[in-house]
């Protein structure tokens, strides 16, 4: 089997094929941190991890790098406001982005570059494109000749005459063409900024990904991903930039995640309706948030509201139930049944599904309706009279295996029983022992205060919250 994705480049899927043989270099655009992070950056962020995962369960070696813009126009306003200066901003909403996006389950990438951090290599790369005649400077403004570049528009699907209708000059632009774009801004007063070949300034925003994508990877990528808003300019300029220096391809592959709407309208801060996940976190297991997610097909829009978010959430404790039922039956299973190898075979049917949905430009929704059909599964074989200690161990491996595909895990924090809920449970079960019921309802009414919902079994006393 092999992995298909949808090339943003060529408008259809694509067999994947690395540059070098089962390894990935991969680069997304990270966040500008001049705040928390709102639901339509975590959606990159999740997906793209999925993605790595999913590589990496499939046997690759990848290189994943995921950039920080700590320094722009809104960091250097937000600096303005709070009374401190750039770098502090950058700090604080960077620990803040770490937070939240390994509550969702999200890992570090293997390098997160700092604008700050490269400014020598941004102002060298520049500083080349003005050699190759891709550049040229104006009053300590350095713009990039785009109609240079004969290939401009080849991500979008645009062409020069198009672009050229919705051109313009901002106020302040020192530019020679209405397509030019900014490569290096000079400094106004109060800014902070760097000694360059051009006077005082800052970098503009879309130099900075193509210079370090090419420090940290190389001048050629497997994969540039990054929201579906990122494909003009930003990518599109990315690749200007980027090819018209080394002559070869930056990136092989391009892949953009759909955008999110709340409450079926567009999310944008015009409209007020953006939701940070900082405050999601604090109402939703970010597990759930994650599920949810996933649950749509990454290339596809997704609508997030507080009603489908619990609603997500009640199919997420389906699962987890499945799986905690499980772990309880194990204790009272044996070593041998009739018809163990019938049931491996189906969970082993199963794993294949998902990695077939995977495969297929990684359809994590379909993946999900896979882990509804184990859980499904595994229901019908916790009704059977004799369990068997392999079958379960090969259910509950396949849950933890798959899950840790999605970057989910089962044993959640909302459901770790703490030890004092655990002793009530415990107490309960003697009491029934001992048939004092009344203290035995007593316990029981106690634990749904604490949101804990008991459910007596013939295996036992199985939980689950409420």
């Amino acid at each position: 089997m092999t992995i298909q994705l949808y090339n943003t480049l060529t408008r259809k899927k694509e067999v994947f094929v690395p540059l070098e043989e089962g390894k990935v270099k991969m680069y997304v655009c990270g966040p500008t941190v001049y705040n928390y992070i709102h639901i339509g950056n975590a959606r990159p962020a999740i997906v793209f991890d999925t993605v790595r995962r999913y590589f990496e369960y499939r046997g690759y070696d990848i290189q994943y790098v995921s950039n920080f813009t700590d320094v722009d126009d809104k960091l250097i306003r937000a600096a303005n406001q709070l009374g401190v200066d750039v770098p502090t901003i950058a700090d604080r909403f960077i620990e803040a982005y770490f937070e939240d996006v390994s509550a969702l389950g999200c890992k570090h990438a293997d390098i997160h570059p700092r604008v700050m951090d490269n400014m020598d290599i941004i102002i060298d790369f520049i500083d080349q494109l003005i050699q190759k005649g891709f550049a040229y400077e104006s009053e300590g403004d350095v713009y990039f000749r785009t109609r240079n570049f004969d290939d401009y528009g080849k991500l979008s699907h645009q062409s020069i005459d198009d672009l050229q209708v919705g051109a313009r000059i901002e106020i302040g632009e020192k530019k020679q063409d209405d397509l030019d774009f900014a490569l290096w801004k000079a400094a106004k007063e109060g800014e902070i900024y760097w000694e360059s070949p051009w006077g005082i300034g800052r970098p503009g925003w879309h130099i900075e990904c193509s210079a370090m994508a090419k420090k940290y990877l190389g001048e050629t990528i497997d994969i540039h991903a990054g929201g579906q808003d990122l494909t003009f300019p930003h990518h599109e300029n990315e690749i200007a930039q980027s090819e018209a220096l080394s002559g070869k391809t930056f990136a092989r592959y391009w892949m953009h995640n759909g955008y999110i709407n709340i409450d079926n309208e567009k999310m944008s801060k015009s409209l007020g309706n953006f939701v940070l996940v900082h405050d999601i976190i604090k109402k939703h297991n970010p597990q759930v948030l994650r599920f949810f997610m996933l649950s749509v097909h990454y290339r596809n829009p997704i609508n997030y509201s507080e009603e489908l978010l619990e609603s997500t959430k009640a199919a997420f404790e389906r699962i987890t139930t499945s799986y905690q039922n499980l772990k309880h039956r194990k204790e009272s299973s044996t070593n041998l049944t009739n018809n163990n190898q019938e049931w491996l075979g189906k969970i082993a049917a199963l794993q294949d599904e998902f990695i077939k949905a995977m495969d297929d430009d990684f359809n994590s929704a379909k993946a999900i309706s896979v882990l509804f059909d184990l859980s499904k599964l595994a229901n019908y074989y916790l009704l059977e009279k004799n369990t068997a200690v392999e079958v379960i161990d090969t259910f509950t491996s396949q849950f933890d295996e798959l899950f840790n595909v999605l970057g989910l895990t089962l044993e959640t924090a909302s459901e770790m029983l703490d030890e004092e809920i655990d002793a009530l449970i415990e107490k309960r079960i003697q009491a029934r022992k001992d048939r004092d019921f009344q203290l035995s309802d007593q316990i029981r009414d106690q634990l749904k205060e604490m949101n804990i919902i008991l459910e007596d079994t013939p295996q036992g006393t199985r939980w689950k919250r409420g």
